[in-house]
């Protein structure tokens, strides 16, 4: 079904809405990118993370990004990957996390660590966000599913 971005989106079904927050009208690839940050960061922390910090990018071009760095409860730094895809057609959200992708994750979280006298345990998590997060039923489209892999890949 076509959607034009000036049509706006209808309200969110409630469940979503308090995990993510509404998008602006117009529906962008950052505010898409944005609510499914939102959404799994509300996700982490009710499976007991705590945030850390929030869009950590390496100084200089050329260099990675983490989308979440949250702490275990057991005191392990967790660096996450947020991916979200509103459809399967080019093999979803886990898909689009290749080598490429690890490496600049991995790269930034070197970096990232750089700031500890002792590093503390870490692991990788990726958050895939399946589906719409908004409006979903509205535009035919299949609503979020989220899913946290844990320890989704390592630095080795």
């Amino acid at each position: 079904m076509w959607f034009s971005r000036k049509q706006g989106i209808k309200a969110a079904p409630e469940s979503l809405e308090k995990i993510a927050p509404a998008l602006p009208k117009e529906i962008t690839t950052k505010s898409r990118g944005d609510a499914a940050e939102s959404a799994a960061l509300a996700w982490l922390i009710r499976g007991g993370m705590k945030l850390v910090e929030a869009n950590y990018r390496t100084p200089g071009r050329g260099g990675g990004e983490i989308d979440l760095v949250m702490r275990a409860a057991d005191g392990t730094l967790v660096f996450v990957e947020v991916r979200q895809r509103s459809g399967s057609s080019h093999g979803g959200a886990a898909a689009s996390i290749g080598s490429v992708k690890q490496r600049r994750i991995i790269f930034a979280a070197r970096h990232y660590l750089l700031r500890f006298a002792s590093p503390p345990p870490c692991r990788f998590d990726v958050v895939l966000v399946q589906g719409a997060l908004h409006g979903a039923a509205a535009h035919g489209r299949p609503e979020a599913h989220i899913e946290w892999l844990i320890a989704a890949f390592d630095a080795s």
